[in-house]
């Protein structure tokens, strides 16, 4: 059985989902949103999530949103092995560490940003949440210090999560080598993941237009 994704290709949470999919080999049928037209808050759409969010999974009767929780499912149920979630408790937890590193700080100081130039249409971008985007960039360079990737010494989902925030992150802020050295060469050897190419790279190039438009526009 085919499973149905619900997305929106500039979101980075959507990608890490499709970039699993990809890796996991599991077949799915792509059900766009279309945010701007607050598809999102239709009452079919709100019993499947009523968090009016993407992406949402539906998996024959079964239905999760979050993508995190996608995450782990679908490396669970469909991956042949642990690598990418793995199975030691204490592995696995510095997995979770990072994708709940990704939910509770990189994606809000993304979404802050983005949502007050795309949808707020501000003139101004708060010094502020520019300086929380380099502080992030921080604690991602922390991580990169300690293991290979950003979880584990192995790629995981976790790199997933991060790198669909970070490849984002890096339109409005520059990640500049000789103050995060470790996460420009993380960030170019996920770019070059076959996985990366396909599902993530042209829609966050997408979301890099968009935002150059939405700044000359407030301008």
């Amino acid at each position: 059985m085919v499973v149905k994704l619900y997305t929106a290709e500039l979101s980075p949470p959507v990608r890490a989902t499709m970039m699993a999919c990809a890796i996991f080999n599991v077949p799915y049928e792509n059900v766009e949103v279309n945010l701007m037209e607050k598809e999102q808050m239709q009452p079919a759409f709100l019993e499947k999530n009523p968090l009016q969010t993407v992406p949402v999974l539906e998996d024959g009767d079964f239905i999760l949103h979050d993508s995190q929780a996608i995450l782990m499912y679908l490396a669970d149920t469909y991956g042949t092995d642990d690598s990418w979630y793995p199975k030691d408790t204490k592995q696995r937890a510095l997995v979770n560490q990072k994708l709940f590193f990704n939910t509770a700080v990189l994606f809000p100081k993304l979404k802050n940003i983005t949502y007050a130039l795309v949808t707020e249409r501000k003139q101004t971008q708060s010094k502020k949440w520019l300086d929380n985007i380099e502080e992030g960039y921080g604690f991602v360079e922390i991580f990169l210090s300690k293991t290979a990737y950003i979880a584990t010494d192995n790629i995981t989902i976790a790199d997933l999560s991060t790198y669909s925030n970070m490849s984002c992150l890096a339109y409005v802020v520059p990640v500049y080598e000789n103050k995060y050295p470790k996460t420009v060469q993380w960030c170019t050897d996920m770019e070059n993941q076959p996985f990366c190419k396909e599902h993530n790279n042209p829609a966050a190039a997408m979301f890099g237009n968009l935002l150059k438009e939405c700044r000359t526009r407030t301008h």
